[in-house]
């Protein structure tokens, strides 16, 4: 590298390694004219040699913001006009570690939370979220979980889209959320935001995304769809209120203002009288709780879909009852969050 560069930059921890790794011999092999800049940890470059590399012409710039030994008042280096130097006042004050240490913790709660770390390593967004997209980030997260349960396995592309104001900032972020809470209940592996978009090119499955300025209803909306060779399923959600409370306002092309909540089920059946007393009856035999319900249809005696909040996971076989009782298309179950989350 010292013999093709024009300017070198360290970026190294200061380890037994690397103690020195530009020293006499590299500083020879160099081309002539090369700028040096460290401001990485102090004794990465051999100080002295870089003086005397200097003096003689071999290096015609360096800037150094570190030193082998601080603080320091009087070195050779200070007398060269070629040489910038800067005090190395990176947290260096009381007030500057505090500031240090806060950030620190600060970050590391996101990470045990699970939630979006804007500085971790990899991650493949800045660390700049826009405000009009950070509040969006846990919606969705869980419409990507909703998304996936409803369809099922063999998904082949999700696509994310943005629709409202939103739009017009970088959604990335919400993208990976998505992503995260896809594969969240998926996989047996830990889900982040740097493993989600792996995890989905690993499994071939195509990921879109695209926005839009416009939306009807809402200020802003979230919408996922999950393809697979057989069908597409579609969610959709808003927050609503001052407190930005999250809900589902579409499911399978359905209207609906629905709440998250931590276990919950979809029924798509042909509307017709009576189903949601069969329902409520093989629940209650069941010992599962309602916790509250949504019914939503296009045309009087059409396909339908009842949504469920319920405080218990229901029995497969319950489910296979009700479905089987009510002549349903389907039914799915959901766990949107897990006990103690």
């Amino acid at each position: 590298v010292c013999e093709r560069a024009d300017f070198l930059t360290i970026h190294l921890p200061r380890t037994p390694e690397t103690l020195g790794i530009i020293g006499e011999r590299e500083l020879a092999a160099a081309k002539r004219g090369i700028r040096i800049v460290n401001t990485a940890r102090g004794g990465l470059i051999d100080e002295l040699a870089l003086a005397r590399a200097l003096k003689d012409g071999r290096v015609a710039g360096a800037g150094i913001d570190v030193f082998e030994n601080e603080p320091v008042t009087e070195h050779p280096l200070f007398a060269l006009e070629q040489v910038v130097v800067t005090p190395h006042l990176g947290a260096s004050t009381a007030e500057a570690q505090d500031k240090a240490g806060m950030a620190i913790a600060e970050q590391v709660l996101l990470a045990l939370k699970g939630e979006f770390v804007p500085y971790a390593v990899n991650v493949e967004v800045g660390p700049d979220i826009p405000e009009g997209v950070r509040p969006y980030l846990a919606l969705a997260e869980r419409l990507g979980r909703v998304a996936v349960a409803l369809s099922g396995p063999g998904i082949e592309r999700l696509r994310f889209e943005y629709h409202g104001a939103m739009a017009e900032h970088d959604t990335r972020a919400l993208t990976l959320a998505g992503l995260k809470g896809a594969f969240t209940s998926v996989v047996h592996e830990p889900v982040t935001f740097v493993n989600a978009p792996l995890l989905a090119r690993e499994r071939g499955i195509s990921v879109e995304e695209s926005k839009s300025a416009q939306s009807l209803d809402y200020v802003n909306l979230i919408e996922i769809h999950a393809a697979c060779s057989a069908d597409t399923v579609s969610v959709a959600g808003v927050l609503v209120g001052k407190r930005d409370d999250e809900r589902l306002v579409r499911v399978y092309g359905y209207e609906l203002d629905m709440a998250f909540s931590p276990i919950m089920v979809f029924f798509r059946y042909v509307d017709r009288p009576g189903i949601i007393g069969i329902v409520g009856s093989l629940l209650g035999e069941a010992g599962v709780n309602i916790a509250g319900m949504q019914v939503a249809r296009r045309t009087e005696g059409g396909e339908a879909l009842m949504g469920m909040a319920v405080d218990s996971p229901i029995p497969d076989e319950v489910l296979r009852v009700i479905v089987d009782r009510a002549q349903m298309r389907d039914a799915r179950l959901i766990v949107v969050e897990q006990e103690g989350k």
